[in-house]
């Protein structure tokens, strides 16, 4: 026969557990009905108590849970952006060299973000200018989360890069790229390898021959 103490311990551990999961789902509700309206209305037409019924909840507890319509727009982008890095770590992980890891998954990105409506709806859609610091001057927690997740990937795979180095590369390989998402200036591929030789220069890695008809700034 098991000690009562332990019957209670796991039940109270049970109980824990099940209202952690409630609350993620909570989360996740909001933050899917968000990202919905986003998309379908814009930013402006959104309304705190419109992402409340979508979810099924009241609207104090879309406030108790976000605080306002700005820190929920970018928790939505921050989420989205965890999916981005998500299949950026696949990506990488099919590669050896770091040239062809960084085309790879500057290409990934690009072409993905090209359909991607989420994305569309903070950089065009209607209040899109209220939306577009979440990638640009307010865009710190979205660029710190993905700099730090590649360069610990690219540690992991590559053990004999220079930290600091990497890091700093990273940064400003994630804001080129994100910039190139805002105002394309090339096809996916050729911007990927112009970003790659900046990247494996820096880092002092060998580098592939540039991709015929990129070899400057000015033609990306």
């Amino acid at each position: 026969m098991r000690p009562r103490r332990t019957i209670v311990t796991r039940r109270h551990d049970d109980i824990m557990g099940t209202a952690v999961r409630s609350v993620r789902s909570v989360r996740e509700s909001l933050l899917d009905a968000a990202a919905d309206l986003l998309v379908e209305r814009g930013y402006r037409a959104v309304r705190m108590q419109d992402v409340a019924a979508a979810a099924g909840v009241s609207r104090q507890t879309v406030y108790n849970e976000f605080g306002d319509k700005w820190s929920l727009a970018q928790a939505v982008v921050i989420r989205h952006n965890e999916r981005y890095l998500d299949g950026i770590d696949a990506v990488l992980s099919d590669h050896d060299d770091l040239y062809s890891a960084v085309v790879a998954a500057v290409t990934y990105t690009l072409e993905t973000s090209a359909d991607d409506r989420l994305m569309k709806a903070v950089l065009t859609g209607e209040g899109g200018d209220e939306l577009l610091p979440l990638l640009t001057t307010r865009a710190e927690p979205l660029l710190f989360t993905a700099s730090d997740r590649i360069a610990d990937h690219a540690l992991r795979h590559w053990p004999q890069l220079d930290r600091a180095a990497l890091t700093e590369i990273t940064g400003a390989a994630v804001r080129l790229t994100t910039s190139h998402i805002m105002l394309p200036s090339g096809p996916p591929e050729q911007v990927a390898h112009f970003i790659a030789r900046i990247v494996t220069r820096y880092m002092g890695a060998p580098a592939q021959p540039p991709c015929p008809g990129a070899d400057s700034p000015g033609t990306v």
